[in-house]
């Protein structure tokens, strides 16, 4: 089972690398919050940092959306620990450690508040850009 989530996480890695070095559009619908309301919506730029991620460009991905680069940096570690766990065989025990002492409420907790100050980083940028 951790092969099949390492080499899931792996072709959806390169699925969004062959986005980004085609330039391939992998949303070609424009942003409907977007369009009405002149600002960007929680998920902008959530695509565009994870293709530039997935190019190497680190550090311009979370420019672009902080809450999408550390999603995807979880996402890597998770594929990190899957492919040793496939290789190796070993189970890693704090992860029933901490799955025991962490509520799934908490972790979807600390999702939604990545991914709120992400849309306040890229809200910001955008009320700045206007003002200007």
């Amino acid at each position: 089972m951790a092969g099949v989530v390492a080499l899931s996480i792996a072709v959806f890695i390169g699925i969004l690398w062959v986005a980004g070095r085609y330039e391939l559009t992998l949303w070609p619908y424009p942003c409907g919050f977007k369009q009405r309301y002149g600002l960007p919506c929680p998920g902008c730029g959530m695509t565009t940092a994870a293709v530039a991620f997935a190019q190497g460009k680190i550090l311009e991905a979370f420019y672009i959306q902080p809450a999408a680069a550390v999603i995807v940096c979880g996402v890597v570690i998770a594929a990190v620990f899957a492919l040793f766990m496939a290789i190796t065989g070993r189970y890693f025990v704090f992860f029933e450690r901490f799955l025991a002492d962490v509520k799934l409420k908490y972790v979807i907790l600390a999702l939604v508040i990545v991914f709120a100050c992400g849309w306040a980083v890229t809200l910001a940028r955008a009320l700045a850009a206007k003002n200007q």
